[in-house]
């Protein structure tokens, strides 16, 4: 995402950091601490403003949130942070098994009707 992209292309944007960490934390009902935690245990890494100051996006939000979901319950962070790597990575192998099934369904349509 450019400087040239107009702005409601970036408001539509899940991955544009568009939160400040204080707002962040204050959406997800949570510290900057939180956050900096989840961070040092690489579930999220926060893009930087030119100041240096955490920015995080929608999507990085919402794996926050699930996080937190975890750790309400009495899940270690750590743990919790590793859950939701796995819990993510599952979905996207859900997501390319699901392409290829697709794929070779239209294949194996195409190769019986020829």
């Amino acid at each position: 995402m450019t400087a040239d992209t107009p702005l409601s292309g970036r408001l539509d944007d899940d991955d544009y950091p568009a939160y400040t960490m204080g707002r962040a934390a204050e959406m997800l009902g949570t510290t900057p601490g939180f956050l900096r935690a989840i961070g040092e245990a690489r579930l999220i890494t926060p893009l930087r403003s030119e100041g240096g100051h955490r920015r995080y996006s929608r999507y990085q939000l919402r794996i926050a949130a699930r996080a937190r979901e975890l750790v309400d319950k009495g899940t270690p962070i750590e743990a919790a942070c590793r859950i939701v790597i796995l819990e993510d990575q599952l979905e996207e192998a859900q997501r390319i098994n699901a392409e290829y099934r697709r794929a070779a369904n239209e294949a194996s349509d195409r190769s019986s009707s020829g």
